[in-house]
């Protein structure tokens, strides 16, 4: 199992106002599903921040995203070792298929695969 990328989640209220103030930084949005907003440097793709004013299929927020090749495969290596999971192993209509595990920290990560095949919505 290999690591894709790791983005950090802001808690936002102010949506719009932070989009402007990371673009100050060079961030610019490349997604955006209205509850969660994802930037990302032009010239460094995978160096993103999502902001998110709360999870919509999740019980909470998590702290960051931690995209794998194998999110199955890592699912089972955190139930194996007895971490909490936080949020079960699901497929969201987006086209992920995530879970959320609680680290030692007490931060909730959401350890997340991309999909092939989009569920239909």
């Amino acid at each position: 199992m290999s690591v894709r990328r790791v983005v950090p989640h802001v808690r936002s209220e102010a949506m719009e106002e932070s989009r402007e103030f990371y673009g100050l930084l060079g961030f610019e949005e490349v997604m955006n599903h209205g509850w969660v907003m994802m930037l990302a440097s032009p010239s460094n793709p995978t160096a993103q921040i999502s902001l998110m004013a709360g999870d919509k299929t999740a019980p909470v927020t998590p702290d960051m995203s931690i995209e794998v090749d194998d999110v199955d495969a890592a699912y089972a290596a955190v139930r194996e070792s007895g971490a909490e999971i936080v949020h079960s192993l699901r497929d969201e209509e987006w086209g992920v298929r995530r879970f959320f595990v609680r680290d030692p920290n007490g931060r909730v990560i959401n350890v997340l695969g991309h999909r092939s095949d989009p569920v239909p919505g």
